[in-house]
């Protein structure tokens, strides 16, 4: 869908390289820029595919397969002219430094567009391009701590903690990747460009379903446990039931544990007033599923009775999950130091089939370095070995 279109990913990280990693999916020629000697940071967290190497995290492979990787040294006087002439050519540019750094370099929306004004330049901040905060530093533990995400998760009882889930960091990319599309699609219409910013922070706070949207309006804050969401254990095992939503689910419910008369009580007679008394709600489903003997059954008598409900799965049984493989969630690719690994697809199917990396995994810093500026920017050879003699790039011999 997106063959064609050629994107500059000055990325690192999560939240650029996955929306990068989105836009290589649909056909888009990326190509990573990454630092000589270093390149992105998270080559060097768990898990480590290659004995004997400390560059090749899961992690990294997993967000930056299917681009090329080249090295480019960006504070070096002579990289400048290598990444305007990339840019030249360039459709989209993606960058998620710290604001102000990519003016620093003389690479900045404002400077770039002046060059190519038809450019689509979108950057990926913690707190965007603006503002009193936009220099703090932002990793998504902190956007979920500042956001009043945190907060809430106490469910107005325990300690604050740090979210499992790096959500802030997809959130952002999933809509920078959005964003970029609708850029592109306004340029094949008028020939316009776009300067794109895209803050985690917002888009965190975007994603709460009825805070905000309260709060913002003169009501109080609910700090209780998820209202109609229960998690309930039988035996060794947890499943997870929805009590709340369509109307028709509370007579459901209330006749499957057993207590039809509950649909009328005056306490739960509608949405609000169950909201009310979910303490007293919570029990009596409680003491409805412990009549089951096991996860399974409870289960099996809840879809019966069309509740929507699931069984909790640890991530190992999760990836052995029947429909996600179905789905082929979890295609392998090509791998210089290990002949295959298994990454995550983007998560879409397009015209019935699954979406997924258009070619190999990431290995060594600036394994393609050679091979763009030769092949995209027309460099000679000899031009190519004077960069990387004057530590511009880093070309180094993948055969």
């Amino acid at each position: 869908m997106l063959a064609g279109y050629t994107v500059i990913d000055f990325t690192r990280v999560l939240a650029g390289p996955y929306c990068t990693r989105l836009l290589a999916d649909l056909g888009a020629h990326v190509i990573k820029i990454e630092r000589p000697g270093e390149g992105d940071e998270i080559r060097y967290t768990v898990s480590q595919l290659e004995e004997g190497r400390s560059d090749q995290s899961s992690y990294f492979v997993r967000i930056n397969t299917g681009k090329q990787g080249i090295a480019v040294d960006l504070a070096h006087l002579e990289a400048r002219e290598l990444v305007l002439d990339l840019v030249r050519k360039a459709d989209v540019l993606v960058e998620n430094f710290s604001p102000g750094i990519m003016k620093r370099y003389g690479f900045d929306a404002a400077t770039l567009r002046t060059m190519k004004p038809e450019l689509v330049y979108c950057s990926i901040s913690g707190f965007g391009q603006t503002g009193p905060s936009s220099s703090m530093k932002a990793y998504a533990h902190l956007i979920n701590a500042v956001s009043g995400m945190m907060d809430l998760d106490r469910s107005g009882a325990t300690e604050p903690r740090s979210q499992y889930l790096q959500a802030a960091d997809v959130l952002a990319a999933t809509h920078a990747f959005g964003a970029i599309n609708a850029a592109l699609l306004r340029h094949a219409r008028t020939g316009q460009g776009a300067t794109l910013d895209i803050s985690m922070l917002e888009c965190l706070i975007a994603s709460d379903d009825i805070t905000f949207g309260a709060i913002l309006n003169g009501a109080p804050v609910q700090r209780q446990p998820r209202v109609g969401m229960v998690v309930h254990q039988i035996g060794d095992r947890h499943m997870a039931m929805q009590s709340a939503g369509a109307p028709h689910l509370w007579t459901r419910i209330a006749e499957l544990i057993g207590t039809p008369e509950l649909a009328d009580d005056p306490r739960f007679v509608t949405p609000m007033l169950r909201r009310e008394h979910w303490t007293e709600l919570l029990a009596l489903l409680r003491e409805g599923l412990n009549k089951y003997s096991s996860v399974d059954e409870a289960l099996t008598a809840l879809s019966s009775a069309g509740i929507p409900s699931a069984p909790m799965r640890t991530p190992e049984e999760s990836i052995e999950n029947p429909q996600l493989n179905f789905r082929e969630a979890f295609p392998e690719v090509d791998h210089p130091g290990r002949s295959r690994v298994r990454v995550t697809a983007t998560p879409f199917h397009i015209d019935g089939k699954p979406t997924h990396p258009p070619f190999g995994a990431p290995h060594r810093i600036g394994e393609h370095t050679r091979q763009v500026l030769s092949d995209y920017l027309g460099y000679a050879e000899e031009k190519i070995d004077a960069l990387q003699k004057s530590g511009v790039i880093e070309a180094p011999d993948t055969h």
